[in-house]
């Protein structure tokens, strides 16, 4: 961890709860909450993030997360990667021995992000009111250990959402590709019944969070 004791992160928040999304679904996890965001996507659950945070010592949300006990950790936002010290918190993490998440828009270059960390990366379908901020370069980066992430809100989103995952073999590409309903915006059962009617090598998933506790509950 040579040279983060001087390195700083702007921070909304450091809790402990179980991951609520992607294949780790379930798991217990510390999440690391970036303050600050590039987009403003219509159907966006963190909008809490977008001004404010506390600048805090790398070395200290390190030791934080270290007491836990927990050796999953996400790190997330806002977007984690409109700040240059997200790549050094990262490394500073993996340091430590523990597993380490991003969850970050595809809005941003991802070469920076250490070859350990286990990218989700979430490409934005029309819905989202920010489908032109995708930034297509990430696609050849990622690996078998990444994941992407669709949040579906209408039948356009999917069909826009289908049409990426086939013409770039994300299948083939990443570890797993997931679909994911808007809340309150596409019915689950829908989403699903279109998912197998076109045989989509894809994984469903909800937001487990939202069903375990109140849709609009922080830090959990």
């Amino acid at each position: 961890m040579a040279n983060v004791e001087r390195q700083e992160a702007r921070l909304i928040e450091v809790y402990t709860s179980v991951q609520g999304e992607s294949t780790w679904v379930g798991l217990p996890c510390v999440f690391v909450r970036f303050a600050g965001c590039n987009l403003r996507c219509t159907w966006c659950d963190s909008v809490f993030t977008f001004k404010g945070g506390t600048n805090r010592p790398i070395d200290d949300i390190v030791a934080e997360v270290v007491a836990t006990g927990i050796p999953l950790v996400e790190v997330t936002g806002g977007e984690p990667l409109v700040h240059r010290s997200a790549a050094p918190l990262m490394q500073a993490l993996l340091d430590r021995g523990l597993t380490v998440l991003l969850e970050t828009s595809g809005s941003r270059d991802i070469a920076s992000v250490p070859a350990a960390v286990h990218i989700i990366l979430d490409l934005k379908p029309p819905d989202s009111g920010e489908e032109r901020a995708n930034l297509w370069s990430n696609i050849p980066l990622l690996r078998r250990k990444d994941e992407v992430k669709f949040v579906i809100a209408s039948r356009r989103d999917y069909e826009w959402s289908r049409g990426v995952v086939r013409e770039h073999g994300l299948e083939d590409r990443v570890g797993a590709v997931l679909f994911s309903p808007a809340w309150g915006l596409v019915d689950p059962r829908e989403l699903v019944e279109w998912i197998v009617a076109d045989r989509l090598p894809v994984r469903f998933q909800v937001q487990m969070h939202k069903y375990v506790w109140p849709p609009e509950e922080r830090g959990v």
